[in-house]
């Protein structure tokens, strides 16, 4: 199995414990969460069930009965409500021979359908029962992560610190991605052939399982996003119906945000949709947060100068670039009719955000692993009136700021006098804006390493694409 080692020893160490455990897994649609746990607990289930897409509460109860039946509870009466649920799962339960009885409920968030009483007698079941006992490890899952952090990590009724285990399943890094295209997909791909990749379709695993054996990057991008199949052309609209109950919302500030390269700050978020400021908005930025699609920044270390959100999925922004609301483009799209130009600019933006996915990489290459540092982007406005914008700075405990500049190109890198200037204003600005006393090395990022020429001696240190594929 790729990655996911930390994550498979916490699912297995459940087995170990002497009480009975109550475990929350969650992350986006297609991560991987399912595999995962068949990986670790599948010889030790007990029971295990997946909620319906679209199913009312009666469906719900209907296969859950099935599943009841299926796995040993013969003779489960109809299920008149989730009350009635639950008490039959004990009965099962109580029949099973297995020392550690594991309950796997998948994608949890669809049986909780509207007034169907379902977490309250998930309540009962844990607290009046499961709980009491020595021998039950409850594993919850989700792909809904908003409903799965609301309701069952943070509620604060019945199930109140309840939850002794929780794993926010994560995207595969670049490394990971590697092993898997390689070692599992039998792809035979470079490190860049990876992240070009990487760059539109993220760490999904299963997007990544897709991708089929004897063809190039671009090839497998074409037969994904623009050929006859249906490929990932689908996935969009699924992925947000899946999370999200109400997507309308959320693809308003996706889009929103998708037009703005920096992000926006919230009062120009809320301009831009002509909204006004509640406590709707506020949970859906929260949960586009926790589900990893966009990400909050402050502008400065210490916080005080508001929030940046920015949107940071790949897959969305690939997606809504050169996909969504488009005509079919034919089979070479990406190969051969898309213009270079666009697609380096595309690959310069997607570049970066690759870079902000790999900090921990970043700071092993830089040798500061071991160091604090607090990672942040910066706006400012220089001495003549113009913006500036660093994406990634990373302030060290030990009094240094590593200023990075993310650059993607075919070849090794070259700054040249303008670009000389423009990074030295940009320093100075950060210098006298920041308030700080510390030491300011300009770190190059780049695709393809840096040319070393009359220009480029400001540069402290360089991190490439190699780098990036460091473990964790």
């Amino acid at each position: 199995m790729v990655g996911r080692k930390k994550e498979l020893k916490i699912l297995k160490d459940l087995l170990e414990s002497g009480e009975s455990e109550f475990a929350v897994l969650y992350g986006r649609r297609r991560i991987g969460k399912t595999y995962l746990v068949n990986e670790a607990l599948g010889k030790h289930f007990a029971f295990h069930h997946a909620g319906l897409r679209e199913g009312n509460v009666r469906k719900q109860l209907d296969a859950f009965r099935l599943a009841l039946r299926q796995q040993g509870h013969f003779d489960c009466p109809r299920l008149k409500d989730w009350l009635e649920a639950f008490f039959e799962l004990e009965n099962l339960l109580a029949r099973s021979e297995k020392s550690r009885k594991v309950v796997f409920l998948d994608e949890m968030p669809w049986m909780d359908t509207p007034k169907s009483g379902f977490l309250t007698a998930l309540e009962s079941f844990w607290n009046g029962w499961a709980c009491l006992r020595k021998d039950i490890v409850l594993v919850a899952c989700g792909s809904a992560t908003s409903w799965m952090v609301k309701n069952v990590v943070r509620n604060s009724g019945g199930l109140y610190n309840r939850v002794r285990t929780r794993i926010r399943l994560l995207p595969f890094t670049l490394g990971e991605c590697l092993e898997y295209a390689n070692a599992e997909r039998h792809l035979g791909y470079s490190r860049r052939d990876v992240a070009e990749c990487y760059m539109a379709l993220g760490g999904v695993a299963y997007y990544w399982s897709v991708l089929e054996k004897g063809k190039s990057p671009a090839q497998n991008i074409d037969a994904l996003f623009f050929g006859e199949q249906e490929g990932l052309k689908g996935e969009y609209d699924e992925l947000y119906r899946s999370i999200f109950r109400h997507p309308d919302p959320y693809w308003k500030i996706v889009e929103a945000l998708g037009g703005r390269r920096d992000g926006l700050a919230r009062d120009e978020l809320l301009e831009q949709l002509d909204c006004t400021s509640n406590g709707t908005f506020s949970r859906c930025l929260s949960d586009l947060e926790e589900c990893g699609f966009i990400r909050r920044y402050h502008p400065s270390a210490d916080g005080k100068n508001g929030g940046i959100y920015q949107l940071v999925d790949n897959f969305t922004l690939f997606f809504r670039r050169f996909v969504l609301g488009r005509d079919e483009r034919g089979g070479d799209y990406w190969q051969s009719v898309l213009a270079e130009g666009a697609k380096n600019e595309w690959r310069g933006f997607a570049f970066e955000r690759l870079c902000l996915c790999h900090i921990p990489q970043i700071k092993a290459a830089l040798g500061i692993s071991g160091v604090h540092v607090e990672a942040y982007s910066w706006r400012g406005t220089a001495h003549g009136g113009k913006s500036a914008q660093i994406d990634l700075l990373l302030e060290r405990r030990d009094g240094v700021v590593n200023v990075c500049e993310m650059k993607f190109s075919q070849k090794p890198y070259a700054i040249d006098k303008e670009e000389s200037k423009r990074l030295a204003g940009r320093m100075e600005t950060f210098r006298d804006r920041c308030g700080r006393d510390c030491s300011i090395h300009l770190t190059m990022i780049t695709s393809n390493g840096l040319e070393h020429n009359m220009y480029s001696h400001a540069v402290q240190s360089e991190v490439t694409l190699d780098d990036l594929f460091r473990p964790n």
